[in-house]
């Protein structure tokens, strides 16, 4: 049996700005049939894979055989620079180097710390519900933006778990969801992918930038601004993202080369500008034709066109 307060402090000084501990276990019957609705409404656009291996999404026993606890740790990304107000701008989180590298081995790290014998460790990598999970662990709540809310400190943080084959002496318990009646985040959507409970993930400016590989549609056209990866209003109308403190992580610094980006230079990105200012980055999901295209839409929509 490990401890879970000697997981908690190896996690703190990994960088981790939180973690939790649970047991594993299928998902509670709410969960599941929110989750199951949501792909037969098909709010997962044409990302297949969100409705694959359903059974082990819903039972992390079954994805990983012999599991019994699920240790969920946050990291936090929010930035430490911007691009000044009127630039083509990208997603908080594609600033720096690739999460999935960092965050996985930031936890290999740690179940080399606390002496875990057969493990596996994930970040938005395999069928794991990790918003329920977090959640589930006591870091915080899921909010109407679908994001985990850690209390006094926001959203803007990277999930991911380490699934042990070892019991834990205290499991956490999840908290309460401190929404309220706020609902800041849907009224700053500007595609209303947010409607109620529901998410769309089709009309998501997130999903047509980076997931959708044909056109924009003409609603991301007109509303995606100078965002051309990514979107993030709905967690910049988060009152928990007034909390956000600046990453530390060393990592998810942006290169200067990137932050010296402007309109002008965005609008020529050739292949091997795009290769050289996103090497090691999660952005690359996106191709050069992707980035290219979503380029082309925010340049063309403030009447500039590409030189």
């Amino acid at each position: 049996m490990i401890e879970s307060a000697k997981i908690k402090a190896e996690a703190l000084s990994l960088g981790f700005f939180c973690s939790g501990i649970s047991q594993a276990t299928r998902v509670n019957a709410d969960m599941e049939r929110k989750y199951r609705e949501w792909i037969e409404k098909h709010g997962n656009a044409d990302m297949d894979y969100l409705a694959n291996n359903l059974e082990k999404r819903l039972d992390p026993r079954l994805l990983v055989e012999g599991t019994r606890s699920i240790v969920s740790v946050a990291l936090n990304y929010a930035p430490l620079r911007s691009f000044p107000e009127g630039e083509l701008q990208l997603a908080a989180y594609a600033l720096g180097l690739d999460y999935h590298d960092v965050v996985k081995n930031k936890l290999r790290q740690l179940a080399d710390a606390i002496g875990a014998q057969n493990y596996r460790v994930f970040c938005d990598s395999a069928p794991v519900l990790e918003r329920y999970w977090a959640e589930q662990s006591g870091l915080g709540w899921i909010g109407r933006n679908k994001n985990l809310i850690i209390p006094y400190a926001g959203s803007m943080f990277f999930l991911g778990e380490l699934f042990l084959q070892e019991d834990v002496d205290v499991y956490d318990k999840p908290i309460r969801n401190r929404c309220g009646s706020c609902h800041r985040c849907q009224d700053a959507c500007p595609t209303r992918a947010l409607c109620g409970d529901f998410f769309n993930s089709e009309l998501c400016l997130s999903y047509q930038t980076i997931e959708n590989r044909g056109e924009l549609s003409e609603l991301a056209k007109r509303t995606m601004g100078d965002m051309f990866y990514g979107c993030d209003r709905c967690q910049t109308a988060c009152p928990w993202n007034s909390f956000a403190i600046p990453t530390d992580v060393a990592e998810f610094t942006p290169k200067d080369e990137l932050m010296a980006m402007n309109r002008e230079k965005w609008g020529n990105l050739t292949v091997d500008d795009y290769t050289r200012l996103f090497k090691g980055s999660a952005v690359k999901r996106a191709k050069y034709s992707g980035i290219k295209r979503n380029i082309d839409a925010a340049v063309g929509k403030t009447g500039k066109e590409n030189q």
